[in-house]
This record gives C-alpha cells, structure tokens and sequence, in this order.
C-alpha cells in the first residue's frame, strides 16, 4: 500500500511523546518532555504554538473541553488551555525522589492510567503503574517493578491493557474489567528483541491491532490482537516515538519523534525532534476518551 509521510513545521522537539487527538476542536496535543512544553498542532491553518510546562512532563490526555490533564513529574495536573496555567489534581506521596511520571493513556472509561520511570539517567526497577480517576484518587496498579513505562493503550473494548518496560523489550497484555478497573492475568504478547529496539508509543486501531513506536530501529510495526507482527513501516525520524491517530476520519497516523533525550537517543537529521503525519494506511484509529478527573 502506498503512503505518504508529511513532516510538519520547523519547530525540533528534544523529546517528543503524547500525541493526543482532540476531535472535538480538531487539533493535535503533544508535548516536549525536555523543554518541558505541550504543543497544539491546527493542521487547517498549519498554526503550531507551545505552552510552557513547570516540570518535566510524560503525557497529556483529554480534559474536560478547554482542558488536559497531564502527566507532570512528581503527578497529575489540570491545564487550562486559555491561560497556560497547571493546577495539581493529584501528587502521589509514593515517588522516589529519582522517580517521574513517563507515558499515559485514558482507559475506556475516562481513567487516567500512566506509569512511572527513573529520571536523570538512573537505572533501576523502582516504577510503578498508577490509575487516577475522579476526585484525584489514585492507586497503583498491580504489575512488577518498572523501569521505563511506556507502550500503554487499551483494546477497542477496553478489556485489554498494553504496557511496556522498555528496556525489557516486552510488551505485556493484561485483562482488564473496564467496569471496575481491576488488573487480571498478565501475558507476554510481543517481544522486540528481533529489531534491536526498545518499545516506546503505543496506540490502537478501529481493528483492535496495536501500532508501536521502535525508537531505536526507525520503525513503526502493526501488531495484531493475538500478538502477530502484521506491517512495519518506515519512519524518517531515526528515533520515532509515539504515534496517535487523528485527523477528520481519524485516518491519519501523527508520530513524534526525538531529537536529544538527554541520555542515550541524540541526532542532528532534520526530521528528528519534528511531528510526522502518515496519510494513506488505510486504517482507521478510535476517538480518544476524555478524562474528567
């Protein structure tokens, strides 16, 4: 199948992650996890503007509208999209004082869940994977020691959860009770060890496959439900790093990319840091939910 990949503004992030969707104003979030800064992406008017971050952020999800809610890196604050201005909802006691909060989804029911990593090139599994919903309760969910969080989405239905320690190479699949949230058995469901490349981003289709980020291989792979390698696709970015659906028909596939982490991934190519749009796939993503934390 033929694609096309568009590369979008001038504007370099050092650590770009989150791509989020917002159907309802029809404009992209992302953010800069380094600067730290989110950024809004109007692509009828190719308009790309920042809002600064007080703190190193992970992730941003949809709010009620007018508002994120975001991953900073000692919690969950709410955005206000007028005013630039980040309110703490929620500020776990449970952090390390190395530890921050990385990559985040919305589950199917408007829960925030989004893990933790060591920050400032410590290693060590000392992460956790955290679950905040309304009134800022929070809670941590029951998985091993992590190292770095990332690949975290959720099936159509809401019944699975995919979740990554990077540098583990493994992509897991737990059941999840969409009605109550509760975590049940974990299963190994894809290894990236073949491609030499740690799993970054993730998202799901309308198909209920998984599209993930390679960061180290310039990749994207297409994953189906029961684990099965279905497409890889090329990216132009070396380090791609998370890719979301969007677009009017939810047709086109937005990937950040990273230009410095600040630890293991650097380059100078023109592509890399930039937000990259894929049109022609052929598939189709699922509406974001939002989260009225």
């Amino acid at each position: 199948m033929t694609f096309t990949v568009e590369i979008i503004g001038k504007e370099r992030c050092r650590l770009g992650e989150s791509p989020l969707w917002d159907a309802d104003a029809g404009v992209l979030y992302w953010v800069d996890s380094m600067a730290p800064a989110i950024w809004r992406y109007d692509p009828f008017t190719s308009e790309q503007r920042s809002i600064p971050a007080p703190k190193p952020i992970g992730s941003v999800v949809l709010g009620r509208p007018g508002e994120l809610i975001a991953g900073l890196a000692d919690g969950v604050y709410r955005v206000q999209l007028d005013t630039g201005a980040f309110t703490p909802i929620a500020l776990p006691d449970t952090l390390a004082p190395i530890e921050r909060f990385n990559d985040g989804k919305a589950d199917r029911q408007g829960r925030f869940v989004t893990g933790t990593m060591a920050m400032h090139n410590e290693t060590g599994r000392i992460g956790k994977l955290y679950r905040f919903s309304a009134g800022g309760a929070w809670e941590v969910l029951p998985t091993e020691p992590i190292e770095i969080a990332n690949s975290t989405c959720f099936s159509p239905s809401g019944d699975t959860l995919y979740f990554a320690d990077s540098l583990r190479h493994m992509v897991w699949a737990f059941s999840y009770d969409p009605k109550t949230g509760a975590v049940g058995e974990k299963r190994d469901f894809f290894d990236t060890t073949g491609f030499n490349s740690a799993p970054d981003g993730a998202t799901v289709d309308a198909e209920g496959h998984i599209w993930l980020a390679l960061v180290q291989a310039q990749k994207l792979i297409r994953i189906s439900p029961d684990g099965r390698l279905d497409r890889v696709v090329e990216s132009p970015a070396p380090f791609c790093s998370c890719p979301a659906f969007g677009g009017e028909d939810l047709d086109i596939l937005y990937v950040t990319s990273i230009s410095d982490s600040g630890g293991r991934l650097k380059t100078d190519v023109d592509a890399s840091g930039r937000l990259m749009a894929f049109h022609g796939l052929g598939v189709r993503g699922i509406a974001e939910t939002r989260c009225f934390l």
